[in-house]
């Protein structure tokens, strides 16, 4: 199955929509109730009044999530392609993410942090893209302006703009204008909700009771650790990619080493964030998938042994199906 997904076919599109439907095959047997959730958080609810809470069925809205995660495979896929972070192109991008996207039972519903991919996505697009640039201020001010947006869906993807000057520090000369230029793309998005608020004579809408900070840290952070053993297997890969990363990427271009660099940070400030919620869900965790999809392929990519590679992802596999019945 690797070794297939390691060309770019087009006939792996195909391959692909059938893993996504058979990776999920038990929400969609055993259909589990929905918890609902708001497309903007509370301080921009006001700005589109939408009843998502009774939008879909849980079937539909099963469905609308696995269309939802396979445009951002194939979108997430291109770009990790188009700067040849595995080496050659292929189809692993995009089958890693279905598969960590699939990991637990919360990401297989839409939800916020689910939205906020397809912005993280972007991100890593415009992130990349920076290296070669004469001069990146434009580049910034519009990834603030993404990382604001993110954040009126999901409040915790406003720690990207730690990672946006991460992003400066690894690729580019220091230059001042470039570092406030993201913090000004952030601040105009809430400019504008601020001025939305005042033209609808509203700030009394926007209370203190309705922002993420006014509340401590999460409050239903309950573990039962037999419900993560799923894990375990992705955590051997991200081992093994690790240890391939180590033996592969100092004969790398210089530019390859600084993007897993920084998609380390991204990786590590998508699981820090979720202490900015109140409300712990573990839905927060899909924000750590594409930088995880990326690790996940440079090990598969650069494997050798085939019998091992293959057997460690139908038992990843398995147990994503088995835990979706349990």
């Amino acid at each position: 199955m690797i070794e297939q997904f390691k060309r770019l076919n087009p006939v792996n599109l195909l391959f692909l929509i059938a893993i996504a439907v058979f990776i999920r095959i038990g929400i969609f047997l055993q259909t589990p109730e929905i918890s609902s959730f708001d497309i903007l958080e509370p301080y921009a609810n006001y700005v589109v009044s939408i009843d998502s809470q009774n939008l879909f069925s849980p079937a539909a809205n099963a469905f609308f999530a696995l269309v939802v995660t396979l445009i951002q495979a194939i979108i997430f896929s291109r770009v990790v392609n188009n700067y040849n972070l595995l080496g050659k192109p292929s189809f692993l991008p995009g089958l890693m993410y279905i598969t960590a996207s699939s990991l637990l039972t919360p990401f297989l519903v839409l939800s916020p942090a689910l939205l906020c991919n397809f912005l993280m996505i972007w991100l890593i697009h415009r992130f990349l893209s920076v290296y070669r640039k004469n001069e990146a201020r434009s580049v910034m001010f519009d990834c603030g302006m993404i990382i604001g947006v993110g954040s009126l869906i999901y409040f915790p993807f406003a720690t990207m703009l730690v990672v946006l000057w991460i992003a400066l520090a690894i690729f580019r000369p220091f230059n001042w204008r470039e570092w406030v230029a993201g913090i000004v793309g952030f601040m105009t998005i809430f400019f504008f909700l601020g001025v939305f608020y005042y033209l609808n004579d509203s700030f009394q809408e926007l209370n203190t009771s309705k922002m993420p900070l006014a509340h401590a840290f999460p409050k239903n952070l309950n573990i039962n650790l037999y419900d993560y053993i799923v894990v375990a297997p992705l955590l051997l890969i991200m081992v093994l990619s690790v240890v391939s990363l180590q033996q592969k990427l100092y004969r790398s271009n210089m530019h390859i080493r600084k993007s897993y660099l920084l998609l380390f940070f991204l990786l590590v400030f998508a699981f820090l964030s979720f202490y900015l919620k109140p409300d712990y869900h573990l839905y927060h965790f899909l924000l750590a998938v594409p930088p995880v999809a990326v690790f996940m392929s440079h090990y598969f990519m650069n494997a050798s042994k085939k019998w091992f590679y293959e057997s460690l992802y139908l038992l990843l596999i398995s147990f994503i199906i088995y835990f979706q019945f349990h």
